[in-house]
């Protein structure tokens, strides 16, 4: 009698399994024996069409133990499924419940038993099982089910075992035949078969993804074409992008190749069917590097380099030589290299022009003393000579400015800021503007504000700043002025420096005219300063300022960020808060995948944690997820206004995060109406990584930055009562009913009391987005 190897008493079958008879039938006659043989090949037949129902290779797994249980009548089945290395990677269960399923996987001293199962090559069909492993020598623990007869089958494929079946019955006296043995061994066969055909459709979809992944965050728009007909059959986020530039609000992208113009690069203009690359899509030939640009019906117009590459029918069977099925084709938007490159061009140029002012006077003077030598006075020698060595210094600085402008496109200006005084900052402008050949007679008159705090700046390199800014008001001046004006008064978490001539129209209430990266050429024509200017804004930039002019080029403003404390204490908060950012998050979005890789990678290599997407629809789910510290968003969004506001607000109202708008040049009335939604700051493309670090760490500080505390006692006027602790207010003992806005406001006012306050401070301290309390 066979001894179950068992762990007590277990639950009823959850599905009935049909039990063969393992007892031999002497009497059977030759038409049972094929009518069983019938039978069993049918079992077989309909068992090999249910593991090939699905491709996905966790339900084929399952499939194929399931129905190996089945085939063999068996109470238990497990299936453990080997790697290409040969080491278990899965390991599944049939008729066995969870607890026990985890109890027969943690089985203490069991590992010699699973190394021997793992190890067998052929079937193995035993009647006791615990017999069998004693015999071997092996621990014999009881399992948390019965096992009595035992059947393992591998499951081989080319010579290599890909898995193992493990069947059982748990009742003593049923066996394992040797036709089950028969049966489950071809079985085997055709599983693994099936298995490896789900393992190749599972790594098909993984590299699938991958690819679509890679493709969708490229910053290369592709398009696949179908070669029959032209019609578009996919676009990538980029190609979308080029394409939604040049298409009507509503209008599907596949409908804009019907209109659709192609520029060539020698000014030629034809339809896309008579193109070439239609031509060559049709012969399945390749295209490299056609520059173009693509003119919609309205006129508008984008400029592209195409790269255009032929996918053959079958190609990876048959090779490329077949009929060509699908045509490749990438779009690489050449719109901003353009730009940029125009801006440069005009740069360059008036670099060029201010260059070539003193080496005109160098050449100039050389020239006469090589002429004219010994027919000149002494003292003309001498003027001649101090000619020469004023303007090769012109030059020098010139040329350092130069340097100094590559640096900050390039992200490479390094600064060192530390507390310094206004009046210190100011005086040092003042000498170095004197020693640059500053106009005689020129005076400079200093206003600052009491109270002003120190900034944080480097104080050689905002004090040069400051003297070229000095030079540009200076030298607009008209005849008869003789004064330059310098104030200075606390905006918030900034300090802002102004610099205007004596007699020029007060510009506070002015809205402000920010300065371009790249200055006018021909504005700079008059003042002569376009490379200083250049290098001013850079600087300011670099440490979270701004550089501002007022209405028709009226004086000059430029903010710097305000010291926190004492000078003393400034800096070990500064130093201490580099360890902090390694745990802060920033949230970007921007569509451009340039521009977001541009962010991620800025954010990253100045210690924040990016989270970045170009999907505006991805933004309510990373609020909740990420709970980012401080968001950057584009404000020229596909599908949503020009501001963005709806996603402002509910980072705002969701995340109570600062947020910086990212916008293009030219967008000054918007960028206004960005900071009457609450935005903190905003950034004009292009920019450079420390301006961008700057303004983010400007806006972090103002976030953290505590509110003044209200009294801790009561305010009480007449029958009124105050109860800043408790939030209460009551007249004549009555409690008065307040909503939070209106309470805040009455507090503010009663803090405030004897003081007057503007309009915006009640707006910012009472309604505005980010008031905590």
């Amino acid at each position: 009698m066979a001894i179950c190897v068992s762990g007590g008493q277990t639950a009823p079958p959850t599905q009935a399994v049909k039990r063969m008879t393992t007892t031999p039938n002497p009497s059977t006659s030759p038409a049972g024996e094929a009518a069983a043989l019938r039978e069993r090949l049918s079992r077989l037949s309909a068992a090999s069409l249910r593991i090939n129902e699905s491709m996905e290779l966790d339900t084929v797994l399952q499939d194929v133990l399931d129905s190996a249980r089945s085939l063999a009548g068996a109470r238990y089945g497990v299936l453990v499924v080997l790697d290409g290395g040969g080491r278990g990677e899965m390991m599944l269960a049939s008729g066995i419940a969870a607890d026990e399923f985890h109890g027969l996987r943690e089985m203490p001293g069991w590992e010699e038993v699973y190394e021997y199962l793992g190890g067998l090559s052929g079937p193995l069909r035993v009647a006791d099982f615990g017999g069998h492993i004693r015999a071997l020598g092996l621990p014999a623990s009881l399992p948390p089910v019965p096992v009595c007869a035992f059947l393992a089958v591998p499951i081989l494929r080319l010579g290599r075992v890909m898995g193992h079946l493990y069947l059982s019955h748990s009742e003593p006296g049923e066996a394992f035949s040797a036709g089950d043995e028969e049966l489950l061994a071809m079985f085997a066969a055709q599983a693994a078969l099936v298995i490896a055909n789900a393992r190749r459709h599972q790594e098909e979809r993984r590299a699938r993804a991958r690819l679509e992944t890679l493709i969708n965050t490229s910053p290369v728009g592709v398009v696949v074409l179908d070669a029959g007909t032209g019609r578009p059959v996919s676009f990538n986020q980029e190609a979308l992008r080029i394409v939604e530039r040049l298409n009507r609000p509503g209008q599907p992208p596949e409908t804009l190749l019907n209109g659709l113009t192609i520029r060539r690069a020698d000014g030629r203009e034809e339809e896309l069917a008579d193109m070439p690359l239609a031509r060559l899509m049709s012969a399945g030939e390749t295209v490299r590097a056609e520059e173009m640009t693509l003119l919609a019906p309205d006129g508008r117009s984008v400029a592209v380099l195409i790269n255009g590459s032929p996918i053959p029918a079958g190609a990876g069977e048959s090779g490329a030589g077949g009929r060509v099925e699908s045509y490749v084709v990438m779009l690489q938007d050449l719109t901003e290299l353009e730009e940029l490159g125009r801006l440069r061009a005009e740069f360059l140029g008036l670099v060029s022009r201010q260059l070539r002012t003193p080496l005109a006077a160098v050449r100039g003077a050389v020239a006469t003393l090589l002429e004219a030598g010994a027919e000149l006075e002494p003292a003309e020698t001498g003027q001649f000579h101090a000619i020469i060595r004023d303007q090769s210094e012109r030059m020098r600085r010139l040329i350092g400015d130069l340097l100094d402008v590559a640096r900050i496109e390039t992200g490479t200006l390094t600064v060192s800021p530390a507390p310094l005084e206004v009046a210190e900052l100011v005086e040092g402008a003042r000498q170095r503007f004197l020693s640059r050949g500053g106009r005689r007679g020129l005076e400079i008159e200093v206003d600052l504000a009491p109270g002003l705090p120190p900034v944080l700046a480097d104080g050689q390199r905002m004090a040069l700043a400051l003297a070229h800014l000095l030079a540009r008001v200076a030298a607009g001046l008209p005849l008869g002025s003789s004064t330059v004006r310098v104030r200075a008064a606390r905006e918030g978490l900034y300090v802002a420096i102004s610099l205007a001539a004596q007699g020029a129209e007060d510009l506070s209430g002015e809205p402000p005219r920010r300065l371009g990266r790249f200055p006018q050429v021909e504005d700079e024509e008059r003042s002569g300063a376009g490379l200083a200017l250049a290098v001013c804004r850079g600087i300011v930039e670099v440490h979270g300022g701004r550089l501002r002019a007022g209405s028709g080029g009226r004086g000059l403003t430029v903010t710097v960020p305000a010291a926190e404390g004492e000078s003393g204490r400034a800096a070990p908060r500064v130093a201490a808060s580099a360890a902090a950012r390694e745990r802060l998050r920033v949230l970007a979005v921007d569509d451009d995948p340039h521009a977001l890789r541009y962010l991620r990678d800025a954010l990253w290599n100045a210690g924040y944690f990016p989270v970045a997407t170009g999907d505006p629809e991805e933004v309510p789910r990373l609020l909740e997820e990420e709970r980012p510290h401080l968001a950057l968003l584009d404000a020229t969004l596909p599908g949503h206004d020009g501001l963005a506001a709806e996603l402002v607000r509910r980072v705002l109202e969701e995340a109570d995060a600062p947020v910086i708008l990212l916008a293009s040049s030219g967008q000054e009335e918007a960028m206004a109406h960005a900071l009457d939604l609450g935005v903190s700051d905003y950034l004009v493309k292009p920019f450079s990584p420390a301006e961008l670090e700057a303004r983010v760490r400007a806006a972090l500080r103002r976030r953290d930055q505590p509110h003044l505390a209200a009294p801790s006692a009561a305010y009480v006027l007449g029958s009124l009562t105050i109860d800043y602790t408790q939030r209460r207010v009551s007249v004549a003992g009555s409690a008065v009913e307040l909503t939070p806005n209106e309470y805040a406001l009455l507090a503010e006012l009663a803090v405030n009391a004897g003081r007057t306050l503007t309009h915006d401070h009640l707006l910012h301290r009472v309604w505005s987005p980010g008031r905590r309390g």
